[in-house]
Formats: structure tokens, C-alpha cells, sequence
């Protein structure tokens, strides 16, 4: 049987991370693959508590369908939370439930994309998010990166001398795949070229609250004087990624063009799961949970940094994250990590090659390492074996 798609199913390609996802759910492989919270925090019994007190005092409300913009309740708690912790300006009407950030994307490219338009992002970036935008018929323009972040200097370059760019996106602070934070100078300057050539932005942030050291730094956003700029978050890091819920933020006029396209895409999010998360965040302390996180992800980080210098060739570079679930491998020119996977994988070591998180390709020599998922037994050990395969890769490749 021969049926007609849609064009853009040429441009959807399965997501890498979850295909390797597949393999890792047997339990004798180490992963650092997929960005997976630790389940030994999330906070089932309190979860457990806040269900039965949702059911009992609302359930009626809470099995019903709510409004496409989300829980008001909730979208208060997102606003102000914003604001204190971000220098954003914000109050529940600037704020939009989504299914995770993720949604959020989507949402995105069918608000600002046509085909043929262009994105630009950081070199590399957000593989999911390039399936997101990729399926409106885009094309990519990757700005290079250094350890502040997005180079300014090219993306004005880039700003002024092409046509049909309709959105930035960028994720500055624990950048996932590399770990890294933009400066408050690139931040600052990202808001101003948005203004100049009034073009959006899209400022992702789903590990921001993950620190383990240094300052919190502002938003983008909250040098936005033109409203060109929209802001993701989630609880997926913060809480659990199960409730699969996050928001998109922004300009009150652009919000309601998101919710007009998510009335077209879903109705809206998972009224109980809302409901749960407000409840929770008014009968418990979400700074003590994410500081429990911190703690456990900062040791993780640590053990991770501390086994990589033990075991890596000095040939090989990895950045060093001040937050977040993610750093960063690059390997010596022409050793592919794709082989390197397919190795470790026979000894039930999984991570993410880098190539896909470069929207045009040709970057092999990288891949993406996740410290949060795994105890701190298996992140020696699985670093260890990664270690010696890469080691044995370099020799024989000489």
C-alpha cells in the first residue's frame, strides 16, 4: 500500500536518543545516555498524599477538562518564581502549560516557522529540538559557540546577511549537549540584536534551577525591552518528568497565539497532574526538594569530572559544568564516536553520539555524557570501560 505524507515526514528522522534509550532499559547497562532525572528522588510519597488530597477536597475539578492556558493557581506560582529567580516581569496570563518543554518547541515552529525559513542555534544544540523546528520545513544555521556561549560577533554577522530568519533558539544556561553557561554580556547582547532585527527568540531553560556552584544569572528575557523574547521551563528536572508538565512564557499578545495553535494540537495538559504539582508546591518546599537534587547531581558531577581525568587520554577534552545533567566529550579529529558506541555497547556502556546535536552534521568526533541518572558505583565503572575503549580506539587509529 503507497499513501501520500505530508512533506515533512522527509524531514523527521528518529530521535537518536531514543533509540538507544531502547537498549539501555535493560538493567545491566550503565547509561549516560537519555537526560533522566534520578528516580530514587522523586518525591513519591508526598505525591502519593497530595493525589488523595486533590481527589478527596477537588476531585470533581481535577478529572474535568481546564482551560487550554493551564491551572491559574499553577501559572501564578510559575510567574512569580520567574521573576525572583530570573529578573522576568511576569504574571499568569504571561504563562502557558505545555506537555514538558518539549511541547513547547513544537508549539513554536508552528507559531513562527514556514518552509523555508531559517533558525539560528548554538553549534551544537538541543538534538530534540531540531527535530521539533526541522518538521516545518527550516533550515539551520549553526552560530559557533566558546565557553560564554553564542559568539555575538557572528551571529550579527549572520543577523545582517541573511534573509527569512524567523527565530533564535538557544539554551545559556547548562546548555545541553555541552554543560555550558553564556556570560551576562552574550545574554545581554542576545536581547539587543533580537530587538535590532526584531527577530524571536526562544530562551530554553529546563536545568536552571540545577546549580552546584557560582550565580544564579538573569534571563535573556529580563533584558527583553521589545517582547521578542519567549522563555520554556518544566518540572521535569526540578519534580518528575513523568506529570510531563512545563510552560512556555513570554509577551502576553505572543502567548495567545501559542494558545491558539495549542487549542488546534492537544485542548490542553493533564488537569489532575497540574492540580498536583500547585498542591505540592503549596504544602511542601520545592527549594529543600531541588536542593536534595543538587546535592546528589553536584556528587555526581564531581565523581564523573574526577574518573574522566583518570581514565580519558589527554587527547580527549570534556567541559566542566557548573550545573545541570550534561558534559560534554570531544575526541581527536576522525575517531567517530558512532563506532566508539558501538563498542561500548557490547561491554553495556551507553552515551549519546555528538553528531546528532549539530543540525548540519559533520561533527563525529563527540558525544554527550548524562551523570544524573546513574549511582556513583556505576559512573565509575561505566567511565572506566569508556576509557579504555576509547584509549584502544586511539591506538589502533594511529
Amino acid at each position: 500500500m503507497k499513501l501520500n505524507f505530508a512533506k515533512r515526514m522527509s524531514y523527521i528522522k528518529a530521535s537518536e536518543i531514543r533509540e538507544i534509550l531502547k537498549v539501555t532499559e535493560q538493567d545491566d547497562v550503565i547509561s549516560f545516555a537519555g537526560g533522566l532525572p534520578a528516580p530514587e528522588l522523586f518525591p513519591v510519597n508526598e505525591i502519593n498524599e497530595i493525589t488523595r488530597i486533590v481527589l478527596e477536597e477537588a476531585g470533581t475539578k481535577a478529572l474535568q477538562y481546564t482551560t487550554t492556558e493551564g491551572y491559574a493557581p499553577l501559572r501564578e506560582w510559575i510567574a512569580e518564581r520567574m521573576n525572583n529567580r530570573l529578573g522576568t516581569a511576569f504574571d499568569k496570563d504571561n504563562i502557558l502549560i505545555t506537555h514538558g518543554s518539549q511541547q513547547g518547541l513544537d508549539l513554536s515552529g508552528k507559531v513562527f516557522l514556514d518552509e523555508g525559513d531559517v533558525v539560528l542555534c548554538e553549534s551544537p544544540t538541543y538534538l530534540a529540538a531540531i527535530s521539533a523546528l526541522k518538521a516545518y520545513g527550516c533550515r539551520f544555521i549553526e552560530i559557533p559557540t566558546d565557553a560564554d556561549g553564542m559568539d555575538m560577533n557572528v551571529l550579527e554577522d549572520v543577523l545582517n546577511s541573511t534573509e527569512n530568519i524567523k527565530l533564535i533558539y538557544v539554551i545559556p544556561t547548562f546548555q545541553n549537549p555541552t554543560g555550558r553557561t553564556w556570560s551576562l554580556e552574550r545574554r545581554r547582547k542576545l536581547a539587543e540584536l533580537s530587538a535590532k532585527y526584531n527577530i524571536a527568540v526562544v530562551e530554553d531553560n529546563p536545568y536552571g534551577e540545577l546549580r552546584f556552584e557560582g550565580e544564579h544569572l538573569p534571563s535573556v528575557k529580563s533584558f527583553d525591552e521589545a517582547g521578542n523574547v519567549l522563555c520554556t521551563g518544566s518540572f521535569s528536572k526540578i519534580f518528575c518528568p513523568g506529570f510531563r508538565i512545563g510552560w512556555m512564557a513570554g509577551d502576553k499578545e505572543i502567548i495567545r497565539k501559542y494558545v491558539l495553535v495549542k487549542q488546534g494540537t492537544d485542548l490542553q495538559c493533564n488537569t489532575i497532574a497540574q492540580m498536583t504539582i500547585a498542591e505540592y508546591l503549596k504544602r511542601y518546599d520545592i527549594d529543600k526538594h531541588i536542593a536534595k537534587i543538587i546535592e546528589v547531581y553536584r556528587k555526581r558531577r564531581d565523581i564523573a569530572m574526577k574518573y574522566m581525568e583518570r581514565y580519558f587520554p589527554d587527547t580527549v577534552k570534556f567541559t566542566h559544568p557548573e550545573g545541570g545533567l550534561f558534559t560534554w566529550i570531544e575526541l581527536p579529529e576522525g575517531i567517530p564516536a558512532r563506532e566508539i558506541l558501538e563498542k561500548c555497547l557490547e561491554k553495556k556502556i551507553a552515551f549519546v553520539p555528538g553528531g546528532s546535536f549539530f543540525p548540519n552534521g559533520n561533527r563525529e568526533n563527540t558525544l554527550r555524557i548524562n551523570y544524573s541518572n546513574m549511582p556513583e558505583d556505576r559512573i565509575e565503572k561505566g567511565l572506566q570501560i569508556l576509557g579504555e575503549v576509547v584509549t584502544e580506539y586511539i591506538h589502533k587509529s594511529k
